[in-house]
């Protein structure tokens, strides 16, 4: 029949099963551990193997049938094949691994993954790249191809609308993003190219439109170039090209959990790095005496003004941590940190261990780039105390995590 015959026994970083084929680590997409399956090598490396299953000769029990008809080939999930509950059991292990081995923790107290009641219909945001032959659509599993797609999963109704009533020239732009306050139902489209001029446009729904060239130059096509979402009783304007958490529920949740860590008194001050449009800055403003954000997204800084009002006892700055916050002559006694996947440069860390913060909040998306911080971080005489983790991206291997470290005692 072909091929070799595998037994899985762990999932690595990006979310595929592995097993070992003559000494060799080989990494198995689409897989689970404790499986039998049949692969056929693909790519064959000095320190390990990647191969494509041909066959599953004995089930894990945690399989299931993906609901969607492109999962395999489209990289926009990983893991339908899984259930829910093993996702969840699988993430958090995932993320003990890493703070295990890069974090230099030997027993890492995690607590268990907050799921989603429904993990479906979630995302608020999606990015989608046009495929000339066949339409828009998301790029493959590890391929720059595109798989056009005329149905997902994962994204909420309101980004279903938008993409059914899209009508996109395939010689357009190249890249589109569709964007949704969940809480407010404003709706905003997102076109992307390398051409100065903005393509045109035909659409019969009421939502914001937006062209952005490869020079920064925004253009508005239809409505503002912004749009807003509410989140626990605040509402917040978003920009077209600034960053949002994209699952509006959940990040609900991480604002009880922020909350819980934070425990602010009345004459405490914050720091927020990473600020973004304001979102925590302002979700914790009425708890502090002071909230200072620093975000380095002229985008992001415009929004956060915006959604500031009238609150005095809140600044933002625009730059980067690293250089910003060596600036200032101020003491904090938090910090929430929210950094891009990269996590942080360590001259920001350095920096905001000087702050004199008693605790910081560090919020990831990227267990590994968190496992590395925080083994940086308990150089600069920080201690984890624990991580919650927080499904925010249900049906793939990414996970958001919420961790609080402590200033060590007597420092």
């Amino acid at each position: 029949m072909g091929g070799i015959i595998l037994t899985l026994h762990d999932l690595g970083y990006s979310g595929e099963a592995v097993g070992n084929y003559e000494g060799q680590v080989v990494f198995v997409p689409l897989g689970i551990p404790g499986e039998t399956v049949r692969v056929e090598l693909t790519e064959i490396h000095t320190h390990y193997a990647r191969a494509r299953l041909l066959e599953v000769l004995e089930p894990s029990p945690d399989r299931v049938t993906p609901r969607c008809p492109y999962f395999g080939r489209c990289g926009g999930c990983h893991w339908q094949h899984i259930a829910y509950p093993a996702q969840l059991r699988f993430k958090r292990e995932l993320l003990l691994t890493q703070l295990r081995h890069l974090g230099k923790q030997p027993h890492p107290l995690v607590r268990p993954v907050i799921g989603m009641d429904d993990p479906w219909a979630y995302r608020n945001h999606v990015q989608l790249t046009m495929n000339p032959r066949e339409g828009l659509g998301y790029q493959a599993l590890r391929s720059h191809e595109v798989v056009a797609v005329d149905e997902c999963w994962i994204i909420h109704p309101l980004l279903e609308e938008l993409w059914a009533a899209l009508d996109v020239d395939p010689e357009g732009p190249p890249r589109v993003s569709l964007r949704a306050g969940v809480a407010t139902g404003e709706q905003l489209i997102l076109f992307e190219g390398d051409e100065d001029e903005p393509p045109e446009l035909e659409l019969d729904l009421p939502v914001s439109c937006v062209y952005w060239n490869s020079q920064g130059a925004l253009t508005i096509l239809a409505g503002n170039s912004f749009y807003h979402e509410r989140l626990a009783g605040r509402t917040f304007r978003i920009s077209a090209p600034s960053f949002f958490q994209v699952n509006t529920l959940q990040t609900e949740r991480m604002l009880e959990v922020l909350g819980e860590y934070l425990a602010l008194q009345p004459h405490e001050r914050l720091l927020d790095a990473y600020c973004g449009v304001g979102t925590f800055a302002l979700s914790f403003a009425a708890q502090a005496a002071h909230v200072t954000g620093i975000e380095s997204s002229p985008w992001s800084i415009d929004d956060a003004l915006a959604n500031r009002a009238d609150q005095e006892t809140v600044e933002f700055i625009q730059g980067n941590v690293e250089e910003v916050l060596p600036a200032l002559s101020t003491s904090y006694d938090g910090v929430i940190l929210d950094p891009p996947r990269a996590g942080c440069a360590p001259k920001a860390l350095e920096a905001l261990a000087r702050c004199g913060a008693s605790r910081i909040i560090y919020v990831s998306c990227n267990p590994a780039t968190l496992a590395r911080d925080i083994a940086r971080l308990a150089a600069l005489e920080y201690e984890l105390v624990e991580v919650q983790p927080i499904d925010m991206f249900p049906q793939t291997y990414h996970l958001e995590s919420v961790a609080l470290l402590r200033r060590a005692q007597g420092r």
